[in-house]
């Protein structure tokens, strides 16, 4: 008599991808130029250790591994709520063209010499008028005319970039295209992505029974009585400010919100909240793995942090295709 195999539960395989994210913890503490061992950085926790390993930690690794790991939270959740209000496993949270008018007004403030806490400014602004031409264009259309507004808003922001690019000093480019690729190497405030994250994370919780209606298709959810505009505004707000928080922190990392609610979809099984639960611990893991490599793989050289996830997703997006185009087989 054979046994059948049953997948775990889901609270087994949450735990399993918090020991993962655990591990990338580790590793984005050990890793770098200086590498450290297990032995010195446990030291270092302790209070004690030499100078030297104590600053690496502290003041190098420590805060960039905590800003990886918020915005990895952030991409992730905007990923899975555009995965929601479009009903397309496929769609990104820079689909609709709220980062591209991010990265063209930052990369118009590197051009005029801004920087720090107003290059923050700066992306927001353009991540804010985006949205609000998407809102007058589309904000109140069906998902598809939604999708194909931010699709023609993105193009023209992208040609932006591109002009700003071709127009730029030999100087600046570098900088300019390593912050377009993706940069978590400037500081930042934490407390108001944390803030954003957990807010948005609270909200997705407690409207996750209309959301999981919302992703059965409009016509059920007309039919149960649940107001389909105002949730999506509200999801649409929602992943905009996500996706623009991460933009102006870190510049365009892509294939984090693409791949790893889908990611999180194939692990955690069907239940939204352990979908939530999945993309949140995945996607500061992902981007803490690939911002490790991106420090170590050409150390003391560093790569943008953007090629080391489309190294990944590139691939999943890929996989999803071929397998969408099987399942439509």
């Amino acid at each position: 008599m054979t046994r059948s195999l049953h997948p775990p539960p889901p609270l087994l395989r949450l735990a399993l991808l918090a020991g993962l994210l655990l591990l990338a913890m580790v590793l984005a503490l050990l890793l770098g130029s200086l590498p450290l061992s297990l032995a010195e950085l446990w030291a270092v926790l302790r209070g004690q250790g030499s100078p030297l390993a104590h600053s690496i930690v502290f003041e190098l690794r420590l805060p960039r591994m905590l800003q990886a790991m918020l915005v990895g939270g952030l991409l992730s959740l905007a990923g899975w709520q555009m995965q929601l209000l479009l009903r397309n496993p496929l769609a990104d949270p820079y689909i609709l063209g709220i980062s591209s008018g991010a990265a063209l007004a930052g990369l118009l403030g590197l051009l005029l010499g801004v920087s720090g806490l107003w290059l923050n400014l700066w992306s927001g602004l353009g991540a804010g008028v985006s949205l609000l031409l998407l809102l007058l264009l589309a904000g109140r259309s069906s998902s598809e005319r939604l999708l194909l507004t931010g699709v023609m808003l993105s193009s023209l922001c992208v040609s932006g970039v591109s002009l700003i690019l071709s127009l730029a000093p030999g100087e600046r480019l570098r900088g300019m295209l390593f912050w377009l690729m993706g940069d978590l190497s400037q500081p930042v405030p934490y407390w108001p992505l944390l803030l954003i994250l957990l807010v948005s994370t609270l909200l997705s919780v407690i409207l996750h029974l209309p959301l999981a209606i919302l992703s059965q298709g409009e016509t059920l959810a007309y039919s149960l009585g649940v107001a389909i505009r105002p949730l999506r505004l509200l999801l649409l707000l929602l992943a905009s400010l996500l996706t623009a928080s991460a933009v102006m922190t870190a510049g365009s990392i892509g294939f984090i919100g693409m791949a790893v609610p889908h990611l999180a979809r194939l692990l955690c099984g069907t239940a939204l909240p352990a979908q939530l639960a999945g993309s949140l611990l995945l996607g500061p893991t992902l981007l803490l793995l690939a911002d490790t490599a991106s420090r170590t793989l050409f150390a003391p050289l560093q790569i943008p942090v953007g090629v080391c996830t489309a190294l990944f997703g590139a691939p999943v997006f890929l996989w999803l295709l071929y397998r969408h185009g099987t399942t439509a087989r």
